[in-house]
């Protein structure tokens, strides 16, 4: 189905002509005309399926049909999303989609001063996309009024959830318009998801673009069994080997990342770090490098790195398997995208072949194993049987053991 038979303003037309859109995905045919019509949508849609402009177009088409001055402090849709790269992210493409309409678009994140986005706020403004936490800060200074937004997104609800945001957005909310639009997009479809959005949503619709958990089928595979503690190691031997230009590797914790960055610079590999204790401008500053190709490896947390999308990104290192494994869906979208090819690669040690079980599990099919000389790992299988036969006395011992217990019990009848 074509942009174009939609019959959007002429302005949206245009800025999506620029964009070089011109065929819809699965979920914008789905989404866009329910959710032009005013009805709340609770939609499956994975990262890099276009859900951005499944929601941003029928909200921007809306508001130009009624169209209405910015009045002071008053915003008319407000989105919300889990991390400050998401809001950032979200905010620049929709900025793309309204660049020939005259509305005002604001992201609101933590990392930089109230007052620097209070003055916007109080002259008033069209669209705010924020997360939770800093939305309520602007609240409780009296910077916004929420009780005349139309219209409401909430983008990956399911990370929401998991970060503990809910409360929070449910607090936001109550503070809006009983007759407000909402739109809910969630990458799984939990029970706890469902359970929000009749809590949130009236009379809505459920639409899903794709199978859940699944993965472009542009991205290829590969598992590579290694040491936990020689992890380092190989990963610098597969970037020499193969001479990747770009990649993306995520770790399972912070201190993880800090330790792999060191290691990186000690062999000389422009590198960068991207995770929570690092300040919002040297998180901005790697991103950009790294999508500028300043940099050859950008190393990421989980949350940190929620909604990054890097262009013709081709190579995501699982350097931890995630706890989740419907994290390792969310790791690898990161590449394969717009029908490019990728690669997803994971340094699996011993302690966490339950979880790649899991994973595989989860997408429906086993990952292909790349063992590299040098680099050898045992099965876990095989290590715990070995384990257990040390912990079984063997022949010899259990006659040893007999006799000694024999000897013991003649010295104690004759004492």
């Amino acid at each position: 189905m074509m942009f174009s038979s939609l019959d959007l303003a002429p302005e949206i037309q245009k800025a999506l002509n620029a964009c070089g859109y011109k065929q819809m995905t699965p979920i914008q045919e789905q989404a866009i005309i329910p959710a032009r019509r005013g009805k709340d949508l609770l939609a499956n849609a994975q990262t890099g399926t276009g859900k951005t402009a499944a929601f941003a177009l029928p909200i921007l088409q809306q508001m130009f049909d009624r169209p209405q001055p910015a009045s002071p402090g008053n915003v008319r849709t407000l989105i919300l999303a889990p991390t400050r790269e998401l809001a950032e992210q979200l905010t620049q493409t929709i900025q793309g989609y309204a660049r020939f309409l005259p509305l005002s678009i604001i992201a609101l994140y933590g990392g930089v001063k109230l007052s620097r986005q209070e003055n916007k706020l109080k002259a008033g403004i069209d669209i705010i996309v924020s997360t939770p936490g800093r939305l309520l800060e602007h609240l409780t200074q009296g910077n916004i009024n929420l009780s005349k937004v139309e219209f409401v997104v909430l983008d990956e609800a399911d990370r929401m959830l998991d970060m503990g945001f809910i409360a929070d957005v449910q607090s936001l909310l109550q503070k809006t318009s009983q007759q407000r639009q909402t739109l809910l997009f969630s990458a799984t479809m939990s029970q706890a998801v469902k359970e929000l959005a009749n809590k949130l949503l009236n009379r809505h619709e459920t639409i899903s673009a794709t199978k859940q958990n699944t993965i472009a089928d542009t991205v290829e595979h590969a598992v590579y069994p290694v040491e936990e503690r020689r992890k380092a190691e190989l990963f610098i031997e597969l970037i020499e080997q193969h001479n990747w230009f770009k990649a993306l590797v995520f770790t399972s914790t912070k201190d993880q990342a800090d330790k792999l960055i060191t290691t990186l610079k000690q062999a000389k590999i422009k590198s960068a770090l991207c995770h929570g204790d690092k300040s919002q401008g040297a998180r901005r500053r790697a991103i950009a490098d790294f999508k500028n190709a300043k940099i050859q490896v950008l190393v990421a947390t989980e949350v940190a790195a929620r909604g990054l999308d890097i262009q013709g990104l081709e190579h995501v290192v699982n350097y931890n398997l995630p706890y989740l494994a419907e994290d390792y869906v969310h790791r690898v979208g990161r590449c394969g995208r717009a029908g490019e090819k990728g690669q997803a690669i994971s340094l699996v040690s011993r302690e966490e072949e339950r979880s790649l079980a899991n994973i595989e599990r989860l997408i429906g099919g086993r990952i292909k194993r790349i063992k590299i000389p040098g680099y050898d790992v045992g099965s876990r299988e095989v290590l715990l049987q070995k384990i257990d036969e040390r912990r079984r006395p063997t022949r010899a011992n259990k006659a040893s053991h007999t006799r000694i217990e024999r000897n013991t019990t003649t010295r104690n009848k004759k004492g």
